[in-house]
């Protein structure tokens, strides 16, 4: 397996990450090209890439607050987003179809934790579907409630991990 690398993102990685994003999440469960690039503009070390032989295949990007409310929609485009906050809240865990299964969004995730330890961050928390509770909760999440949102018509919960 050849060695994965790990880095901020950069404006250039937009449409890359739009094509990622809109293949692996359903509907409007997918943030938008213009979201994307907000995210990457306003907070590009808390939007990790992953690369792999120089082509991008992943990637998790989140925002910081004071006060987390994992169901206001206005937060995805940052509003209300503080760089120095304590507490991140992940937005996308995403992986190209392609390269699913083969333990590469564990190591994003492990990354992500090591990363945001690393800015002095206290928690991160994040929404998931029922079928990922169970993987996040091994990976040392505690489950906090079903979630107040129905980002794109979908039941969520909501997790968090205590850094």
């Amino acid at each position: 397996m050849n060695t994965p690398l790990f880095r901020d993102a950069t404006p250039a990685d937009v449409s890359r990450c739009y094509q990622i994003e809109t293949s692996a999440y359903e509907g409007d469960e997918a943030a938008t090209r213009e979201k994307i690039a907000i995210r990457i503009d306003q907070y590009p070390q808390g939007f990790q890439i992953l690369e792999l032989d120089g082509e991008v295949i992943g990637f998790i990007n989140g925002g910081c607050a004071h006060e987390v409310v994992m169901s206001d929609e206005a937060f995805k485009e940052l509003i209300g987003h503080d760089s120095d906050a304590p507490n991140v809240v992940i937005m996308s865990v995403v992986l190209d179809p392609a390269h699913q299964g083969k333990g590469y969004a564990s190591l994003m995730m492990r990354h992500f934790v090591q990363h945001m330890r690393g800015l002095g961050k206290r928690t991160i928390h994040l929404m998931c579907k029922d079928r990922h509770v169970e993987l996040y909760a091994r990976m040392g999440y505690r489950y906090v409630k079903p979630s107040d949102s129905d980002h794109g018509g979908m039941a969520w919960h909501e997790m968090v991990m205590e850094l």
